[in-house]
């Protein structure tokens, strides 16, 4: 057998009128793997999109690319030509038509005819619109852009015979591997079969098909994330050697709960949206994909989703290698069997799944395939998909989409496992959505804690309907779609519970990371966002609300996780993500940007802290607290590794770099993944000294005896003698007014502005995209996000002496922020606290600030006179003020 590397310099012609005949000339040159894009050809494109990214050269149409190459004597040979990522191909070889394919996911394989010695030419028109399907990511500018051009593997394999369509499964209840394959040059013979450390097995072939089963020793290793053994099966068809590798792992469901090799697993995810703004594709290269799984990995993270799409084989490789679960899935994000649908793009995309599994299937890695993003339609359909997918190859779990009927969510009778973010309108299983998508979580709606858990949302007390039947509006992309609902029985999911796209937790632009777009995608929407600012007159303040936002934003990623963690009806979550999103709007959700660089918001040690195997996990009511009380808490531990006992679990209470209290506690008793909590409490002596006359900031650190660690910051207030009216603050005898304008602020007064058309004050970041979920609410008549994104304090004020210790948004404000709103103010005007704006709207929103040499104050602190931090703030502004 002999591999011909086809890459290198091609001729081209780029033909955005798409003629079916050949080109007679070829007046560009290009190298392959690459694309158009890449490669600089075509006009460049002037457009400065501001909701994505902008391909610099944007070609849709038909490429053509042409090379020669040279035959030796192949006479009796195969003859196989690979290509690997591409678009529409047709093929011609010295002029005539060899072919069309179309598939999206898996490499285009054409058998030529005999090619006789000497110089040939080969064609091959791309073409990289009219797809079969919508293309979901593949194709969407949102993502890696819709890209013309081969990106993968270009070849040509000769042999006497071809090994194609090879599928291997390991059989572990019959203790066995079954082999499969079409074999091309020789319709019967028998193939010589070598497995690690054992002797040649022979299986005989017939009519071209190979199809048995070799033994297994019963003693290979098993494959899974602690422990990625990959073992290699070698096939000799009559001197042509094929080699491919396999995994011995066992994935199954007990009821919620997911079992990789008997193991009860949970995983931690993060939704692959095809962010490659470097070269604007997808990688082809094991390099890369172990680069882009390691970074992913130091992050705590064990399983990737691939929204509306699948990897390339390297990814897979990659992640048999480091142990990561892959859950590829169809192109496609819509209504299946719809009125009017297109049966074509349903007969491919059917297609498209039995592809998916033959090229990618014999990778242990390969836990689950899904059918989609967020369908509605043909329950039916869905179901007849995953049954002939799962007698094709049952080593897998499926699923009938992400987040399948939203509002009425359903487990159909062919899934394996349920991803969605609530099991009715009111039974939420993440923390935060999207105004449109009301209600709100637990994380935009109640304050910090973290003992709250989603378990009475998916094996509720009392049950209901899934949701409402008829005509209703969903968010479809970046725009509106109705749908036909159906409405679903109460639903008790008897599958494992993922929790689909957690997170999307906004934080401010980091300008410092445009150079680095060095690619053919432009980050003129960021460069749109900086323009913004600078009109606005608030661009001198970008590096503090990036600082500012990224603590905020952090802190919900992390109340978010741990939710998750403390659920025991939950299998997993997948991250609305650890990077940024650079379309739909702009999403800037991530510790890392879209190039999976750190921010330097948060180290991946402190992030593993709470997104790892192991976490010890600490039970806080809340993060405030009276001086002078006991500090009270509970702490469990999730443990994902059943093999590993934890016997103690070392409770610190710190000051900075000064430890003033620790005790051991013993772990409760283990009920699967996570221990029963146990109460601990540090007495209020031990913290006496370094109490101050102010809100005092403290640590709670909690070690296990093999050095995992987490921490939870909390905050002492000092009681304070004070007296909260509508009139004012009164201590000692004497007031601070508030009063309602300027005009009334003689002597000791803050002026309380109305609330009337002002944006109320939000505690949690903004969620996803401002502009893209203002104009869907708008779209579907619904209220608009408020869109802010935490506040920046001003800690040097005097009227924050006894108040505020850091200059971002903590739990102390929870309470303030309930009563306040933000109100709209001058660029040249610095709020003492102020709430930072999205980048679109760019407006000054003042809380605690000075106009024309008089205070004002948002916060209407008459409402919760008895809150301990309202009070705190109140005695801090009236010693300034008095």
């Amino acid at each position: 057998m002999m591999k011909i590397d086809l890459s290198g310099q091609w001729q081209v012609k780029l033909d955005a009128e798409k003629q079916e005949t050949m080109p007679q000339a070829y007046p560009e040159t290009m190298m392959l793997p690459g694309t158009t894009s890449a490669a600089g050809l075509g006009m460049p494109n002037p457009a400065k999109e501001t909701g994505c990214l902008t391909d610099a050269y944007r070609f849709e149409g038909a490429a053509w690319f042409m090379r020669t190459f040279t035959a030796g004597d192949w006479t009796g040979e195969q003859t196989m030509l690979t290509l690997e990522r591409t678009r529409k191909t047709t093929v011609y070889l010295d002029g005539r038509p060899i072919g069309h394919q179309e598939s999206l996911c898996t490499p285009h394989r054409y058998f030529l005819p005999p090619v006789h010695a000497g110089e040939h030419t080969l064609v091959i028109r791309v073409d990289n619109t009219d797809y079969p399907t919508r293309g979901g990511h593949l194709t969407s500018p949102d993502t890696q852009s819709n890209w013309n051009g081969i990106t993968g593997e270009i070849s040509l394999t000769v042999a006497h015979t071809l090994l194609t369509d090879l599928t291997v499964r390991p059989d572990l209840r019959r203790g066995c591997l079954r082999v499969h394959g079409h074999i091309i040059g020789a319709p019967d013979g028998v193939a010589g079969i070598v497995l690690p450390g054992q002797m040649e097995h022979l299986l005989p072939y017939r009519r071209g098909v190979l199809d048995g089963e070799c033994p297994l020793k019963g003693n290979e290793a098993f494959w899974d994330e602690a422990h990625p053994e990959i073992h290699t099966i070698s096939i000799d068809l009559d001197g042509d050697v094929y080699e491919t590798t396999f995994g011995l792992r066992d994935v199954r469901t007990l009821g919620r709960r997911l079992l990789i090799n008997g193991r009860e697993t949970f995983l931690r995810g993060k939704v692959d949206n095809l962010l490659y703004p470097k070269t604007g594709y997808t990688p082809t290269d094991v390099a890369s994909w172990m680069t882009i799984l390691g970074i992913a990995k130091e992050y705590g993270i064990n399983h990737y989703r691939y929204h509306t799409a699948c990897p390339p084989d390297a990814a897979f490789t990659a992640a048999d290698l480091l142990g990561v679960y892959m859950a590829p899935e169809l192109p496609f994000w819509g209504t299946v069997a719809e009125e009017g649908y297109d049966e074509r793009e349903r007969d491919f995309l059917f297609q498209e799944g039995f592809r998916i599994l033959r090229e990618y299937g014999h990778h242990p890695s390969f836990l689950w395939l899904s059918l989609g993003n967020e369908l509605w339609g043909s329950k039916d359909v869905l179901n007849r998909m995953m049954r002939a997918y799962r007698e094709a190859d049952d080593t897998k779990l499926y699923s009938s989409g992400a987040n399948n009927y939203q509002f009425v969510p359903d487990v159909l009778d062919e899934e394996n496992v349920f991803v969605g973010v609530r099991l009715g309108r009111e039974r939420l299983i993440r923390g935060s959505y999207a105004m449109c998508d009301a209600p709100q979580g637990i994380v935009q709606t109640t304050a910090p804690e973290s003992v709250s858990n989603y378990d009475a949302s998916i094996v509720p007390e009392t049950l209901g309907q899934s949701g409402e039947a008829g005509k209703v509006q969903i968010q479809y992309g970046t725009g509106v779609k109705e749908v036909d609902a159906q409405s679903a029985d109460a639903l008790i999911p008897d599958v494992p519970v993922i929790s689909h796209e957690v997170g999307q937790y906004v934080f401010y632009p980091d300008f410092s990371e445009i150079p680095h777009y060095a690619g053919p995608l432009k980050p003129r929407n960021i460069e749109a966002m900086r323009e913004n600012l600078e009109r606005a007159g608030l661009y001198g303040e970008h590096e503090a609300f990036f600082r500012q936002t990224g603590h905020l934003a952090v802190e919900c990623y992390k109340r978010e996780i741990e939710t998750l963690l403390r659920s025991r009806e939950v299998s997993g979550f997948q991250l609305l993500d650890l990077q940024d999103y650079t379309g739909q709007g702009t999403a800037l959700v991530g510790v890392l940007n879209a190039m999976m660089e750190n921010k330097g918001l948060i180290s991946a040690e402190e992030w593993r802290e709470f997104c790892a195997g192991t976490v010890v996990l600490g039970e806080f009511a809340s993060f405030t607290g009276m001086m002078g009380e006991d500090i009270r808490f509970d702490v469990q531990i999730s443990e994902c590794d059943p093999e590993k006992q934890h016997t103690c679990i070392r409770c610190t209470l710190m000051d900075g770099e000064r430890e003033l209290y620790a005790c051991d506690v013993t772990p409760g008793a283990r009920q699967g993944r996570l221990t029963d909590a146990v109460s601990v409490t540090f007495p209020a002596e031990c913290y006496r000294d370094a109490m101050q006359e102010r809100i005092t900031g403290l640590t709670v650190v909690l070690t296990l005896e093999d050095g995992t660690r987490n921490h939870y910051p909390i905050w002492l207030i000092p009681p304070v003698d004070i007296r909260i009216t509508r009139e004012g603050i009164e201590k000692d005898g004497r007031m601070v007014a508030f009063v309602s304008a300027e005009e009334k602020a003689d002597g000791a007064a803050i002026v309380v502005p109305s609330a009337e058309g002002q944006l109320p004050a939000e505690y949690c970041t903004d969620f996803w995209c401002y502009p893209m979920f203002r104009s869907i609410s708008e779209s579907m008549g619904k209220p608009v996000p408020v869109g802010t994104m935490g506040l920046s304090i001003d800690t040097a004020s005097p009227l924050l002496k006894r108040f505020a210790q850091e200059d971002y948004t903590t739990p102390v404000w929870y309470a303030i922020l309930q009563t306040a709103h933000v109100q709209r103010l001058p660029a040249d005007i610095r709020p003492a606290v102020q709430m930072i704006d999205n980048t679109e709207r760019c407006a000054r929103l003042g809380i605690l600030y000075q106009q024309d040499g008089v205070w004002h104050l948002t916060a209407r602190l008459w409402e919760k006179p008895d809150d301990p931090a309202v009070r705190a703030l109140a005695w801090s502004l009236w010693e300034a003020l008095k």
